[in-house]
């Protein structure tokens, strides 16, 4: 029985997950992402702990438990002047930072400083304040992806949703795009993401983002799909965090969030033959709130 089975539909359902990464990043971004949850057809996010407004984000994610939420766990900042690093002290996790205390911008870096015990101990005391503070997350996530940077620290991430019974996100996709063999990665009995849609560098270039987020849900295979986006306002703040880092910078994430607010988006998910779900259902293993219900 696969998942779509597991869940109530027939064995060749698309089933989809709308999924906005990296809110606690910034004040935009968590407006961005709640108004995309509100307002639009995102069903599922995921917060940054690190990040300075986590909090904020915590906030909301404590106060609308409808919305399903979890942890994306960050070993990496790629941000030329907006910097942060670890929960922890760094005197207990001093192979995850550079000179300055901040996380490495790379996964290269990563791959080549970090320790093991230093990625476990971080992306525990992640997850734990997140807990602390009032949170029930559905599924861990991975910032940039970089628990992939090292097959050790994707056993870290695997033993860590299973620690706290919850789903992690697996791609073959993802993992080839990190430098990761999925053959040698995949286990029997993960769940997998069939397919991950995501924005790339060429459509922002050529102007045709909007055009191919348009398109997106016609490319849609059966079994399990996500769309990853990053919504955000193309606003002084996200600017300045995004200074010189044009993927997936202001003007990429203002567009993230324009299309899965769009009606005319809007509309051509209620009339497909799609099925939203969420981690909360997966985690559960039934279909718990009826997500199609758009207008």
């Amino acid at each position: 029985m696969n998942l779509a089975q597991k869940l109530g539909f027939p064995e060749k359902t698309k089933l989809l997950i709308i999924h906005a990464d990296d809110a606690g990043l910034s004040h935009s971004e968590n407006m961005a992402t709640i108004q995309s949850l509100e307002k639009g057809i995102v069903n599922s996010y995921s917060i940054m702990v690190p990040c300075p407004w986590f909090y904020e984000m915590a906030v909301f994610a404590k106060n609308n438990p409808q919305f399903d939420n979890g942890i994306h766990l960050t070993l990496t900042c790629e941000w030329e002047n907006y910097r942060f690093g670890p929960v922890l002290p760094i005197k207990q996790v001093p192979s995850l930072v550079d000179e300055n205390g901040h996380f490495y911008k790379k996964r290269e870096e990563l791959r080549k400083n970090a320790s093991s015990d230093d990625v476990r101990k971080e992306l525990q005391a992640q997850i734990e304040k997140a807990i602390k503070f009032g949170l029930k997350p559905t599924h861990l996530d991975s910032h940039m992806y970089s628990i992939g940077a090292s097959p050790k620290f994707f056993e870290i991430y695997r033993d860590l949703g299973k620690k706290y019974n919850l789903p992690i996100m697996i791609s073959g996709q993802l993992m080839e795009m990190v430098g990761l063999n999925p053959d040698h990665t995949i286990k029997n009995g993960d769940l997998i993401i069939e397919k991950v849609h995501f924005g790339v560098f060429e459509y922002f270039e050529s102007g045709k983002l909007s055009d191919y987020y348009s398109k997106v849900f016609e490319n849609l295979v059966s079994g399990l799909n996500i769309i990853l986006i990053h919504p955000a306002f193309d606003d002084n703040e996200m600017k300045g965090i995004t200074i010189n880092h044009p993927n997936f910078g202001s003007e990429w994430r203002q567009i993230d969030f324009d299309s899965f607010t769009s009606r005319e988006n809007i509309a051509k998910l209620e009339e497909s033959d799609i099925e939203l779900i969420t981690w909360n259902d997966i985690r559960n293993g039934e279909r718990t709130v009826h997500n199609k219900e758009l207008s």
